[in-house]
């Protein structure tokens, strides 16, 4: 096993997500077997009781995993499926360690934490690394590391320890470290400074570890005296400092890094049985990037949603989208909509911010209201459906957006005035959204309807049935603790929004769809969270298509894109 650790200087967000999902695709594209581990030294267990503004959105694990949105990168990039114990917390190490305490493993001993946390930590990356993630479930060969956060960052000391330990049990032919940095340029010189990174360099050799690739990044390209200054100053080779500046697409970085050598530099530092030029996937890559840049026509979303102000907070809804929309030949516009922003209240409180949120909704080619919790904002989303719905704009609901398509529907349609979701009103007359007991304990980490679970179509006569190849079910992710009302469903089926998807026990809705629309879809899973940049979501490439205007097209076609 090859252990690849990417840590971070100067500041957190540098990009260390996309550098290690980079090189692992890279790494894959020479025909080897890579996993991820994202390293978050936060004290939580999980990021599933986290607000989307501290650390962006919660991806959702096949087996129910709540983790840093890193994983979805990881997914997307390498096309796999990891597990939650890929996502390792202060707070996952620390109980797995003091329950080992309580139940009596130490012998007496003072448990410390070097060595008991240090080695931990080292224990679980050597279990996890060998855990099969590709389809085929052959052990994987490679494992990239992500430790999160910023060297020097006190959270992170014991991870950084338990690595210096690590490179020496590993062998130094087994195990490197990619230190990622940053070049800023103050716009009062427009000079590139290198001291931060010789700071970085210089702390995390003071730690105990060595960089054997510093990654520089910049907001343009670096220049080359800019190079050989931190290959002095940091006592590395100048083909051992590889520059990665913002590009228009995060399909471009591979690319980037494959172009300055990485391929060869990982063939002789860790003894790597491939060629020095990587294979078809790579070239798939280049293919997309340069597509990606050439697209003319334009499709414009308008996501409804309360967590605008942080694009992360809807990272793997904007990257299925982005998918989609590539997948058909349409660059992406994405307006984000703050939700409050379309009620009646801020109309009397800022009447420019009103009209301006209802501008944007009312020129948008489609509408997605994605998932979230809690009632602020759900009137504003309330709103947009009810236009998508009857002025027949195409509409996507997931998760809490399917659920208020139902309210919607059963408060106009129905002539339920106070039909509500029980998470809003405990106490309405007509709860059309009720919440599942045994999700809701009381307890509010880990206890929701998690993961991948099967839904069943009932009715060939389904759009998303036909997206979806006509398939007899399908597998998603949820993440949820309430649920449509299925004492209630006849009434809506009446009057033609009908429930096609439903649990394999038949009681839990998953999937409806309004009839004589162009494209009124809610699901109550995350189609999201298995969208890939080669296989988009069907319901988000629905979306897309009907906002196109070319979805009746595509479905005659078979459910081929053209050319």
């Amino acid at each position: 096993m090859k252990y690849i650790l990417v840590t971070g200087g100067v500041i957190s967000g540098i990009g260390k997500g996309i550098i290690a999902s980079s090189i692992g695709t890279i790494l894959k594209s020479c025909g080897l077997r890579v996993t991820a581990i994202k390293i978050d030294p936060y004290i939580n267990i999980d990021a599933g009781t986290f607000s989307p503004y501290e650390h962006g959105e919660v991806f959702v694990l096949n087996d129910g995993g709540e983790v840093d949105l890193d994983l979805g990168n990881y997914e997307r990039f390498l096309d796999i499926n990891l597990y939650k114990d890929n996502n390792i917390t202060t707070g996952k190490i620390y109980q797995h360690v003091i329950n080992k305490e309580r139940h009596g493993d130490y012998l007496g001993k003072t448990v410390q934490v070097v060595p008991h946390i240090t080695d931990a930590v080292q224990e679980w990356v050597m279990n996890q690394a060998k855990v099969p993630v590709d389809d085929d479930k052959k052990e994987p060969q490679i494992c990239v590391i992500e430790l999160g956060g910023t060297i020097g960052d006190i959270e992170g000391m014991p991870f950084v320890e338990a690595f210096r330990q690590f490179q020496f049990k590993a062998k130094r032919e087994n195990f490197c470290n990619i230190h990622v940095s940053l070049v800023p340029q103050p716009n009062a010189t427009g000079e590139q400074k290198t001291k931060p990174t010789q700071n970085s360099v210089r702390a995390l050799r003071g730690l105990g570890l060595s960089p054997d690739l510093i990654v520089c990044r910049s907001a343009k390209p670096i220049e080359m005296a800019v190079k050989e200054k931190i290959s002095m100053f940091c006592h590395v080779e100048p083909e051992q400092v590889i520059f990665i500046h913002d590009v228009s697409s995060t399909y471009r970085v591979p690319i980037l890094l494959e172009e300055q050598g990485i391929i060869k530099y990982f063939k002789q530092r860790l003894n790597l049985p491939i060629d020095d030029h990587p294979s078809d996937l790579l070239m798939k890559w280049k293919k997309m990037a340069c597509r990606y840049e050439r697209l003319l026509k334009v499709c414009s979303i308008a996501l409804v949603g309360k967590y605008t102000k942080l694009s992360d907070c809807y990272a793997s809804v904007f990257k299925a989208l982005e998918h989609s929309a590539l997948a058909i030949n349409y660059k992406l516009d994405l307006m984000y909509i703050d939700s409050t922003e379309l009620e009646r209240s801020t109309e009397a409180e800022n009447s420019v911010k009103y009209h301006q949120a209802w501008h944007k909704l009312c020129k948008a080619d489609g509408i997605l209201v994605p998932g979230g919790f809690g009632i602020r904002g759900t009137e504003g989303k309330l709103q947009a459906i009810s236009w998508a719905r009857t002025k027949k704009k195409p509409f996507l609901g997931v998760c809490l957006g399917m659920q208020l398509a139902v309210v919607e529907f059963a408060r106009n349609c129905l002539n339920w005035e106070d039909a509500n979701s029980t998470e809003f009103d405990p106490d309405t007359k007509n709860p059309v959204v009720i919440d599942m007991p045994e999700h809701n304990p009381g307890d509010m980490g880990g206890t929701m309807r998690l993961g991948k679970r099967r839904t069943v179509f009932k009715t060939e006569n389904s759009v998303l049935k036909k997206l979806y190849g006509d398939e007899m079910f399908v597998e998603e992710r949820h993440r949820h603790r309430y649920e449509v009302n299925p004492e209630l469903t006849h009434c809506f089926e009446e009057k033609g929004l009908k429930f096609v998807g439903h649990d394999t026990e038949g009681n839990r809705m998953e999937i409806i769809e309004l009839e004589n629309h162009p494209y009124f879809v809610g699901v109550q899973f995350h189609p999201e969270f298995s969208s890939r940049p080669m296989k988009p979501s069907p319901p988000y490439l629905g979306l897309l298509l009907a906002a196109t205007g070319t979805l009746n097209a595509y479905l005659q076609r078979g459910c081929k894109l053209s050319p």
